[in-house]
C-alpha cells in the first residue's frame, strides 16, 4: 500500500516547480491536510479549555445585576433659565457622556454609601470572594501581623471603610447610554441580589438629589452674580445717559420731541422758502398779466382783483350801457348824431377811468411782487445760516449717536439682566430636575454572571486557539520527510518508496515461507518471505529494478545501504533486500560493513565465529566466514567484534577489501553491504569507491530534512552513485494526513488489491 512507481520526467518537472514555489497562492489542499494532521491537538486543547472552564464555573461565585433607567427629560428644561450655569438641555453626545461620568463619580457613590450605610456592612466591604481577593486579603493580613505599626499608623478606620465602600461601588457600577436616546441605563452587580436592587435604586435617588442640589446651587450663584452685575449695569447706564445730556448741553444740541431744534428750524425755513417762491411767482404772473392788459388797451379782459373791484365793475357796466345806447342811436340816427357823439365821448371817459383803476391795481401787484422777492431773499439768507449751523451739528451728532447707542446698550443689558434676575429668583423655588426614573430596579432572579454557556464557549474557544497555536507551531517545526515529493524537492534524488512500520505481531504473521537457518522465526529480515506480495516487499523490488535500470552492464552489483544517523533501520532494509533478491533466484551476498555497530550480525539467530574483520586483518578464508541459507541462494558475511578496531575506515578502504569484493563479484549477482551511517563516521565514505550504487534509508517522520540535505551536500559521492531514497518505518495510519490531491499517496487505496497476500 505504501509503494509507488518511479516518477517520470513530467512528474519530476512538477516536483521541481513545487520546489520553486510556483503553486497556487493559497494551497487549500495543504491547509486541509494540516487540519487533518493537527485536529486532535485542537480537540485536546478544546477539551482542556472546557475542563478549565468547568473548574472556573465550579469555583466562581454567582453575581446578580439590577438596573434602572434614567430619562434626561428635555421638556422640563424649558422651565429652567437659559443661563449656561443652570441649563438642563442636553444637546449632544458630549453632554450625555458627562452625565454618564457624573453617575460613575465618587460624589454619587459617596451619597449612596451614606444613604445605605454601606461602610457599616461588613459583607459588602468583603466584596466578591474571588481567589485573587482572598490572596490579597491574606497578604494584607500577613503584612499587618509582621508590621502592625504600619497598618495602624495614620489610618482613620471610619474614613478607610468609607473609601473601601466607595471603591467597591465604583468597581461594580456601570452606566451606558441607550442607543441615541436620552436614556441612561445604570446597572449594579453584586453577589447579593436584593442588595443590587437597593444600590441601583439608591443611585437613581442620589443622582436626582444631586441634580436638585446642583441646580439650586447654580441658581443661587447666578442670583448673587446677577445682583452684582445689575448694580454695575445700573451705574453704567446712568453714566451713559448723563454723558449724552452733558454732550448736548456743551454743544448746544437742543432737542425737542421731533429731534434737534436746528433741524426743526431748517425744515421750517425750507417750507417757508418754498411758499415764498410760489408767492413771488404768483405775484409776478399777476403783474405781467395786468401790464399786458393795460398795454393792449383791452377793456374786456379781467383779472382777479378787477373782478373784486366795485369801481371797475360799475364803470364797465356804465361803459357797456353807453355802448349799447350808442349802437342803437347810430343804427337809427347815424354815427354823427349828437347823441351818438356824446355817448362815444362817455365811453372814452369810462375806458380812461377803467384803465386808471387797472393801473392802480397793477401798482398793487408790483408792490406785492417786490415784497415777495424781498421775503424770498430773506428766507434764503436764513436758510444759508441754518445750514451752516446744521453742518456743525451733524458732525457733533456722530459722537452724540455713539453716546446714545452706548447708553441704549447699557439700558438694554440692564433691563435684560433685571428680568433674568427675577426669573432666577423664581427658579430657586422650583423643585424640578431634568431627569427622572423611568424604570425602577427589581430584585434579579437569575445570576448575570458567570454565564455558563458563554464561559464554556469562551474557554472552549481559548482551548481551540491554544490548540491551534500548538498545531501551528508543530506544523512550523515540521522538518521531517513525510511524502515522496519532499524527497524529490528537497534532495533532488529518486524516491524508491515507503517501508511501512511493522510491529512485532505483524512481523510474525503471514503465510509460511522458505525456512531460515540464519534468522529466528518472525524476524523482520524474513518478513518478505512470509508476505512476498506486501507493499514492504514491493518497495524492495523497486530497489532491485532501480539497480538493474541504472547499472545494466554490471553483472555483479555492489549496493551499499546507508543512512544519516543510527537506528533508522538500514540493517533491516539490507537484510530484507537480500532475502527478496534471493527469493527471486539471484545469488545474493549480505555483508555487514558496519564494523563499529554490526546490527545486521546481531539480528542473526546463530553466533558466527569468523567475520569480515578476520577475513581482512587475519587473512581468514572468505568462503569459510560466509553463513549460508539452506533454502535460498543467500549468504551472509558477518562482522564479529572480538576486540576494538580503531581504524575501521582503513579496513573498509584497504586493498584486501577490494580483493575480497572482486572474489565475491565472481560468485554473486548482488552484493548488499550494510554500511555505517554517513553522518557521524567516515567509514561509508571510505568504502564508497567500491560501491556501484547507494540506497539511502531515511526514517519516516524522525530524521530531519536539513540533516539529510547537509549529509548529501558534504558527500557528493553518495549523490552521484545514488539509486534513490527509501522512507523507512512509515506509519500507514498517519500517512493519510500528509497526502494531497493528485499526489501518489492520494491514490494509495487503489493499490491495495495489488498488495494482498
Amino acid at each position: 500500500m505504501l509503494h509507488y512507481p518511479e516518477m517520470n520526467a513530467r512528474e519530476t518537472s512538477v516536483a521541481m516547480a513545487e520546489k520553486d514555489g510556483s503553486g497556487d497562492f493559497i494551497d487549500f489542499d495543504r491547509i486541509l491536510a494540516m487540519v487533518r494532521r493537527q485536529i486532535w491537538v485542537v480537540v485536546i486543547g478544546i477539551a482542556v479549555g472546557m475542563v478549565i472552564g468547568a473548574a472556573y464555573l465550579m469555583s466562581a461565585v454567582p453575581v446578580y445585576t439590577a438596573s434602572t433607567d434614567i430619562l434626561i427629560d428635555k421638556g422640563q428644561s424649558k422651565l429652567v433659565d437659559e443661563l449656561a450655569t443652570a441649563s438642563g438641555v442636553f444637546q449632544d453626545e458630549a453632554e450625555m457622556l458627562s452625565q454618564v461620568e457624573l453617575l460613575k463619580s465618587r460624589q454619587i457613590a459617596s451619597a449612596v454609601v451614606r444613604e445605605l450605610k454601606l461602610d457599616e456592612n461588613d459583607a459588602f466591604l468583603a466584596g466578591s470572594p474571588s481567589p485573587l481577593r482572598s490572596i490579597r486579603v491574606a497578604l494584607s493580613g500577613v503584612l499587618s501581623a509582621i508590621r502592625p505599626e504600619l497598618a495602624a499608623e495614620g489610618v482613620d478606620e471610619t474614613a478607610a471603610r468609607r473609601d473601601a465602600a466607595i471603591d467597591n461601588l465604583q468597581a461594580n457600577v456601570d452606566v451606558a447610554r441607550v442607543g441615541q436616546t436620552y436614556v441612561l441605563r445604570l446597572t449594579y452587580t453584586s453577589p447579593d441580589a436584593a442588595l443590587s436592587a437597593r444600590i441601583a435604586r439608591a443611585y437613581g435617588s442620589a443622582y436626582l438629589d444631586d441634580q436638585l442640589q446642583a441646580k439650586y446651587a447654580a441658581t443661587r450663584r447666578a442670583s448673587t452674580w446677577l445682583q452684582d452685575r445689575i448694580a454695575e449695569l445700573r451705574q453704567q447706564s446712568y453714566d451713559a445717559d448723563l454723558a449724552v445730556q452733558q454732550f448736548r448741553n456743551d454743544n448746544g444740541l437742543l432737542a425737542s420731541g421731533a429731534g434737534l431744534v436746528s433741524q426743526q428750524e431748517l425744515g421750517e425755513i425750507n417750507s417757508q422758502l418754498v411758499a415764498a417762491r410760489a408767492q413771488t411767482a404768483e405775484a409776478k404772473a399777476q403783474l405781467d398779466q395786468i401790464e399786458r392788459l393795460i398795454s393792449d388797451g383791452r377793456t374786456d379782459a379781467v383779472v382777479n382783483d378787477a373782478l373784486a373791484s366795485s369801481t371797475i365793475n360799475s364803470l364797465r357796466n356804465q361803459y357797456l350801457e353807453a355802448a349799447r345806447r350808442e349802437s342803437e342811436i347810430t343804427r337809427k340816427l347815424g354815427p354823427d348824431h349828437v347823441q351818438a357823439v356824446r355817448l362815444k365821448a362817455e365811453m372814452r371817459e369810462y375806458e380812461r377811468l377803467i384803465f386808471g383803476e387797472l393801473r392802480r391795481i397793477a401798482e398793487s401787484y408790483r408792490s406785492t411782487y417786490s415784497v415777495s422777492q424781498e421775503r424770498e431773499r430773506s428766507l434764503e439768507a436764513s436758510l444759508a445760516d441754518i445750514r451752516a449751523v446744521n453742518a456743525d451739528d451733524n458732525t457733533l451728532q456722530v459722537r452724540l449717536r455713539e453716546l446714545e447707542r452706548e447708553s441704549e446698550a447699557y439700558r438694554s443689558l440692564y433691563d435684560d439682566f433685571l428680568q433674568r434676575y427675577q426669573q432666577t429668583v423664581q427658579q430657586q423655588s422650583f423643585p424640578i430636575t431634568d431627569a427622572r426614573i423611568i424604570t425602577d430596579p427589581t430584585v434579579p432572579e437569575n445570576p448575570s454572571a458567570p454565564r455558563k454557556l458563554l464561559v464554556m464557549a469562551l474557554f472552549a474557544g481559548l482551548g481551540a486557539a491554544a490548540g491551534g497555536a500548538v498545531s501551528g507551531l508543530r506544523e512550523y517545526r515540521e522538518r521531517f520527510f513525510r511524502v515522496g515529493s519532499q524527497v524529490r524537492s528537497e534532495l533532488d534524488m529518486e524516491f524508491l518508496g515507503f517501508m511501512p512500520l511493522v510491529d512485532a505481531g505483524e512481523a510474525k504473521g503471514g503465510e509460511p515461507g522458505p525456512a531460515s537457518r540464519l534468522w529466528p522465526g518472525g524476524a523482520l529480515s524474513t518478513y518478505v518471505r512470509r508476505r512476498p506480495m506486501s507493499s514492504f516487499a514491493e518497495t524492495l523490488r523497486n530497489i532491485k529494478v532501480a539497480a538493474d535500470l541504472n547499472m545494466p552492464n554490471i553483472p555483479s552489483k555492489v549496493i551499499g545501504i546507508v543512512s544519516c544517523v543510527p537506528s533508522e533501520g538500514k540493517s533491516s532494509v539490507a537484510a530484507s533486500l537480500g532475502n527478496l533478491l534471493a527469493l527471486q533466484g539471484a545469488r545474493t551476498l549480505l555483508i555487514d560493513g558496519d564494523i563499529r555497530n554490526p546490527g545486521l550480525t546481531r539480528s542473526l539467530d546463530t553466533k558466527p565465529e569468523r567475520g569480515l574483520v578476520e577475513v581482512i586483518i587475519d587473512n581468514a578464508d572468505p568462503d569459510e566466514a560466509l553463513l549460508w541459507e539452506s533454502s535460498i541462494p543467500l549468504a551472509v558475511l558477518p562482522t564479529i567484534l572480538k576486540s576494538r578496531v580503531s581504524n575501521t575506515s582503513d579496513v573498509l578502504a584497504s586493498a584486501k577489501m577490494a580483493q575480497i569484493l572482486a572474489q565475491f563479484r565472481e560468485k554473486f549477482e548482488y552484493v548488499i553491504v550494510d554500511l555505517p551511517p554517513v553522518g557521524p563516521v567516515v567509514d561509508a565514505k571510505a568504502f564508497a569507491s567500491r560501491v556501484d550504487g547507494f540506497v539511502f534509508v531515511v526514517e519516516w517522520g524522525r530524521t530531519s530534512r536539513q540533516l539529510v540535505r547537509s549529509a548529501m551536500g558534504n558527500s557528493p559521492v553518495f549523490r552521484n552513485h545514488s539509486l534513490g531514497v527509501v522512507l523507512n518505518k512509515a506509519d500507514s495510519k498517519k500517512m493519510k494526513f500528509y497526502r494531497s490531491y493528485g499526489s501518489p499517496e492520494y491514490y494509495a487505496s487503489r493499490y491495495e488489491s495489488y498488495y494482498r497476500n
